[in-house]
């Protein structure tokens, strides 16, 4: 996959190859539109510094949605529990925000909101945050009680002359997913110090962002120290092709899958080849290929709607909560949306699947020192690298670490017994939805009933 030029004309590229000749900046910034690409980076750059078997101890990650930071100073400078390097990352921070980005982050809302929500509702509380509204004044028509010059006073350049067609989508959004924006903490200017000062032998971070208001004094104290990387949409479709396709053939490669030519033009038909919604759509069409390799244009066709692809995967996260009530919301929202009713089938399949695989291992008793309620950072320290070196466990341990570590805690609210017998129904379903004229609803509906209820 090709890089993108940083600030200072660095490129991914460069960045790691500097690290691998041990030329390592104390400081990282990946910031632009392309999501995906910002993800795929920090993981890199995260691989590259820190050996995975080191990761459990020495690495600590925070989300911006809940960012603090006094938490980031004291990781920064606090020596790592293992002698080597320390990371600290911190994906998608505000700290970069201003007031000069409102415009940028409604444009982003309008976009997304109904191929992507969540990254709608993302750039929705980061509003709300830079504003300082809250959801609970905006509810019930609040939001008419803003006057047109409220807003503009509030968010400079923009005349919000058509704010009624997405911001109560938004914010009923934000609502039923109970998300409610994190008050303002106080600027950067304690992180700031304590980069121009100097962090301590070992210690580096990372920061992802989408948007920068490139005035900021922490912006110019890492363009000076560190490095900045930037990660903008391509212009026109043919660089987006050329970018997708890269990112595909190394994503399916992985995966020992294929698309034929045919597949690939009814995918970009789907998804105007935006990489992250093309992405999205790659990783349903290789649960939904199953062990076949080829993936054919027909795949697609039955697969690819317009649909809000992760709602397939919110779908399993509420099942493995036995939350019964949001499991049949999210199911009749996505055969309402189009999503083929056998792509569901294949996910909730798969995820059963991987709940009784790891009820398995744990029955075994080959994790002496396993404990549903030990945290993420011993799990990945102690537990991980025996799970590795199994042999027959491939399905289980190609997850990522913390997919692992969440099945083998989700594996413990359901008996063997169950685990066993809910995959058998769903075979007997697949069999049941391809060959006969069975209401798919209706019969998805019963499985998360029994699933959920027991």
């Amino acid at each position: 996959m090709n890089a993108k030029t940083g600030e200072g004309g660095e490129s991914l590229e460069e960045a790691l190859s500097n690290i691998k000749k041990g030329k390592i900046a104390p400081c990282y910034l990946l910031y632009g539109e392309e999501d995906f690409l910002i993800q795929e980076a920090l993981q890199k750059i995260i691989a590259a510094l820190l050996p995975p078997a080191e990761q459990g101890m020495n690495l600590f990650t925070m989300d911006g949605e809940q960012e603090n930071i006094d938490d980031i100073c004291l990781a920064l400078l606090t020596v790592p529990l293992f002698p080597g390097r320390k990371i600290v990352a911190v994906k998608n921070t505000a700290l970069f925000q201003s007031k000069k980005l409102l415009p940028t982050l409604i444009q982003r809302i309008r976009d997304q909101l109904n191929n992507n929500p969540s990254q709608a509702a993302a750039a929705f509380l980061q509003f709300l945050k830079l504003t300082g509204w809250k959801i609970a004044d905006l509810q019930e028509g609040g939001w008419n009680r803003i006057s047109d010059a409220e807003w503009q006073e509030t968010i400079a350049g923009d005349k919000g002359e058509d704010r009624e067609k997405w911001l109560p989508k938004v914010l009923e959004l934000c609502v039923a997913r109970g998300l409610e924006a994190a008050p303002a903490k106080d600027d950067a200017s304690g992180l700031n110090r304590i980069l121009a000062q100097g962090l301590p032998p070992g210690n580096h971070l990372i920061l992802t962002a989408q948007g920068v208001d490139k005035r900021k004094p922490l912006f110019k104290q890492i363009s000076e120290q560190g490095m900045v990387l930037y990660f903008p949409t391509p212009k026109g479709e043919a660089r987006q092709k050329v970018m997708l396709l890269e990112a595909a053939q190394e994503f399916l490669a992985e995966r020992g899958k294929r698309l034929t030519p045919e597949a690939w033009e009814v995918l970009g038909k789907k998804t105007g080849f935006r990489l992250r919604e093309s992405m999205l759509a790659l990783d349903m069409l290789v649960a939904y290929a199953g062990e076949q390799s080829t993936i054919k244009g027909s795949d697609v066709e039955e697969v690819v709607g317009k649909t809000k692809e992760d709602t397939v995967f919110d779908l399993t996260a509420t099942l493995v909560e036995k939350n019964l009530s949001q499991s049949l919301l999210i199911l009749k929202d996505l055969l309402e949306q189009g999503v083929h009713h056998l792509v569901v089938l294949k996910m909730l399949t798969r995820e059963v699947r991987l709940l009784l695989y790891a009820k398995l291992f744990v029955r075994s008793g080959k994790l002496a020192n396993y404990s549903p309620r030990m945290d993420f950072n011993r799990f990945q320290a102690s537990i991980y690298p025996v799970l590795k070196q199994e042999k027959g466990l491939e399905t289980l341990t190609a997850q990522h670490p913390y997919v692992i570590y969440k099945l083998l805690k989700n594996s413990e609210k359901f008996p063997y017994d169950a685990l066993v017998r809910h995959l058998e129904q769903l075979a007997e379903m697949d069999l049941a939805l391809r060959s006969t004229g069975k209401d798919p609803q209706l019969m998805l509906e019963r499985f998360l009933t029994d699933l959920c209820l027991g």
